[in-house]
């Protein structure tokens, strides 16, 4: 028993050692991404594991270049933006508008599935919930934006961090879990490598959410806030490096389980997925109702991870943009907070599909990508600023083919909603 509590305190503090990272992973890996991931394993197989492969290179080298900014000038983003790039503050005012859209409209969806997910589990057990369908799932979402709403006014950075490991912990387990279950084979899963794109009906679009869940503009403009939070200096400036190589390898792997379990289970049944539980009930026959406790808790860890720093992401931007600092007990913080929740509980209210609401909403958030890279661009290669630690030419090619990738993917993302529009 010693022993055991020993492996598993030696798991925390690993965890715990990547630092900021962690608020990268649950600002990605939410239900927005499972969603995403499952749609595509199982209506396309690996066919887009390049997809998530660039978007997940491209967010180390950003989240490499906001926290290198964020380490050697000790600023944030928005504030670096405001005080240094010339129409600085028209840039800020498009970014926290378009990030603030885009993560309240993922909020939107994610709350939706998430309280589905919770409806569905107790009505494995009380079968007569069925009948209450739309009240209760109202109630759980209504009882989730409580909590977390709570535990945001009450906490800390440090405290912030430890829910988020919490959640991620058990996410990743969940379906790593998963994947060693309905393992497929290798040669499957890597021939997803080879760049193409389903030319299918919604094919565009589900390649924008891809890109629009895993290169989200909020996970690089919040992490020079976490950093501070963190109390990093130039003296953690290597720390800094392996945290958003740990993060973005994380969100990888954590990814492409997802899409390779879905590939296994559903893909080659020709099963495709249009409600909550379609996204679990194809393990079933695999794993038995083992499948539906664990795939439904993976999922729901998923979703509580992306609301809790979703709820805070309108505070962050307006604060960093104010004064580059956090105030988590102020009045604007919770008034912001709360705006965030009431919107957050419009699928539930409305008794919407949140699978289909989600989807549609992850495009949104690729649009406002070119402005942020090509802003933190300009500061990192400031000599004034960054002096020594300025950008190379190995940053600058990243970010360069990342800027290259959003402009892609954001024409991928326009053309498919007209598409979906137009349908």
């Amino acid at each position: 028993m010693r022993q055991d509590k020993s492996v598993l305190r030696k798991l925390y503090l690993m965890l715990l050692a990547i630092g900021p990272g962690i608020f990268a992973i649950g600002y990605t890996i939410g239900t927005g991404s499972v969603t995403s991931m499952i749609v595509a394993g199982s209506s396309y197989g690996m066919q887009l594991l390049w997809v998530l492969f660039l978007s997940c290179l491209f967010s180390w080298i950003l989240m490499e270049a906001y926290g290198r900014y964020a380490i050697v000038t000790g600023e944030t983003a928005l504030y670096g933006f405001r005080q240094h790039l010339r129409y600085g503050k028209i840039a800020c005012i498009l970014v926290i508008v378009g990030v603030v859209i885009g993560q309240w409209n993922s909020l939107i969806g994610i709350l939706g599935i998430s309280s589905n997910i919770i409806f569905e589990t107790l009505s494995l057990f009380f079968p007569e919930l069925r009948s209450h369908q739309y009240g209760v799932v109202l109630f759980i979402a209504v009882l989730i934006i409580v909590v977390l709403n709570v535990l945001l006014w009450v906490g800390k950075y440090a405290f912030f961090e430890k829910v988020l490991i919490f959640f991620v912990s058990f996410m990743a387990l969940s379906f790593l879990i998963s994947l060693f279950v309905v393992l497929p084979p290798a040669k499957d899963i890597l021939i997803g490598l080879v760049p193409s794109i389903p030319q299918v009906e919604g094919g565009k679009m589900l390649v924008a959410a891809f890109v629009g869940t895993t290169m989200a503009a909020a996970t690089f403009l919040s992490r020079p806030l976490f950093i501070r939070g963190k109390s990093w200096t130039i003296n953690n400036l290597k720390d800094q490096q392996r945290d958003a190589i740990a993060a973005a390898l994380l969100i990888f792997f954590i990814s492409a389980a997802i899409m390779a379990v879905a590939m296994g289970a559903m893909h080659s049944q020709g099963q495709t997925v249009d409600k909550v539980l379609d996204m679990v009930y194809a393990l079933e026959p695999v794993m038995g109702k083992f499948a539906i406790a664990i795939f439904l808790f993976g999922t729901l860890s998923a979703g509580l991870s992306s609301i809790f720093p979703i709820l805070m992401i309108a505070p962050m931007l307006i604060a960093d943009y104010q004064s580059g600092k956090l105030d988590t007990e102020s009045k604007q913080f919770k008034v912001l907070v709360i705006i965030a929740s009431l919107i957050g509980l419009l699928v539930p209210l409305l008794n919407a599909n949140p699978v289909q609401a989600q989807i549609l909403t992850q495009v949104f958030n690729v649009f406002v990508l070119p402005v942020v890279i090509i802003g933190i661009m300009v500061l990192v290669n400031s000599k004034k600023l960054m002096g020594e630690h300025r950008a190379g030419l190995g940053l600058n090619a990243g970010m360069l083919g990342a800027l290259t990738f959003s402009i892609v993917i954001s024409y991928n993302g326009v053309l498919g909603i007209i598409q979906y529009f137009q349908n």
